[in-house]
């Protein structure tokens, strides 16, 4: 029998943890910990060194095999990455959440498109491509879920050529590579990319075990269920005591458009539920809502009927979107997390239990004094107030 390899950073960090009682002992991360902890020894290599090693095909650009680790939702693969991406021996390195990768990626392309109408004929995505490649050789991702077929058409595309140019990627998902973007609309444009991953990435399935999320929950107030006259009361208790009296309106500048905020106060903004996921709001809607307020205040979360799809797929994004900044929410809805949508087989189902269990750690205090020494990551620049509410 082969003796286990030593454990390297991210493992003995693991066990650190688990030996202070901050984290409970889990087989699976620490086989995916270790895994991590190879690629980290090989990013450290010398390219001389790897090449030596078989770890660069000749005559390729110098890269790095990278990693998709996916799992269900809480086991730990986000906290994995990030300890991950802290220690990887990269100057060039970028952490970032998939969807919001994927719009920069679909905006700079449009721009590509512009200059070659005007005459450059080059191809858009060979300058995306270069033009990453030239800033980025790790990328970190995650939350990998292929759910728009503007992204599954050019994943393959924009992938090849950033593998090609030296991009190493890790990645954390949900779902096996070969589920992803399932049952989608033209699914076939995916099927090359996901021959692209397998072939650039080490496939590390963290197992089943228990959400860590679910460990260690208090009774905060932020989250006031059901919904009636007792949760109003209570609501607008909170909220008087956090807006201290000082309630603004204000427009937030987003793209060429105002975004309304009906009401602000400092760092703290209050939306109904129909103002965030009734309204033709995406993702760069509510990462300008998290950039500009340390705690989002959402009322009146109903039950989300299964064909009600657009409304999920906003409350998903939302809930995404002020997770990956490290906001605080606070939630007046109509049941527990896992009440609000139950959604039929597929993408949706996947997606919700991920926000089922975001809602939970949301709502802990952990979560709660992280929010609260949150940095602020934009200033009054972008924002117009508008006047004192009533």
């Amino acid at each position: 029998m082969t003796a286990e390899a030593p454990a390297g950073e991210i493992a003995l960090w693991l066990d650190g943890e688990v030996s202070a009682g901050r984290l409970t002992a889990d087989a699976a991360q620490r086989h995916a910990a270790f895994a991590l902890d190879r690629l980290l020894k090989k990013l450290a290599m010398p390219r001389r060194r790897r090449r030596l090693l078989g770890l660069i095909p000749v005559g390729r650009t110098p890269t790095v095999r990278g990693l998709y680790l996916w799992g269900g939702v809480g086991r730990g693969k986000t906290l994995l990455m990030d300890r991950f991406h802290a220690a990887a021996p990269v100057s060039r390195k970028r952490r970032q959440h998939f969807h919001a990768f994927m719009a920069d990626m679909h905006d700079a392309i449009a721009t590509a498109r512009r200059a070659m109408a005007a005459g450059d004929p080059r191809d858009p995505v060979e300058i995306v491509a270069r033009t990453l490649a030239d800033e980025v050789k790790l990328l970190c991702f995650d939350e990998f879920s292929v759910t728009d077929i503007a992204d599954a058409m050019l994943l393959g595309r924009l992938f090849g050529r950033l593998f090609d140019l030296g991009l190493t990627l890790v990645a954390t998902s949900n779902v096996a590579p070969d589920r992803l973007y399932l049952n989608g609309l033209n699914r076939n444009s995916l099927l090359p990319f996901i021959g692209i991953l397998r072939e650039h990435c080490e496939i590390v399935h963290l197992r089943d075990g228990a959400d860590h999320r679910l460990e260690g929950l208090s009774a905060a107030d932020v989250y006031l269920s059901p919904l009636g006259p007792a949760t109003d009361v209570a609501t607008e208790r909170l909220w008087a005591s956090l807006s201290d009296g000082g309630e603004m309106t204000c427009d937030l500048h987003v793209k060429g458009r105002l975004l309304h905020v009906p009401r602000a106060a400092g760092r703290r903004a209050r939306f109904t539920f129909p103002e965030l996921c009734d309204q033709p709001l995406g993702a760069v809607d509510y990462r300008t809502i998290a950039r500009h307020f340390e705690l989002v205040m959402v009322t009146g979360v109903p039950r989300i009927a299964a064909g009600e799809r657009n409304r999920a797929k906003r409350f998903i994004t939302l809930v995404d979107v002020l997770y990956d900044a490290g906001c605080a929410l606070v939630l007046t809805a109509d049941g527990e997390p896992g009440d609000l949508y139950h959604a039929p087989d597929g993408n949706e189902a996947f997606e919700f239990a991920r926000t089922a269990s975001r809602l939970i750690e949301m709502r802990t205090e952990a979560w709660l004094r992280r929010a609260a020494s949150r940095p602020p990551k934009a200033t009054k620049e972008g924002v117009t107030l508008t006047s004192p509410t009533s």
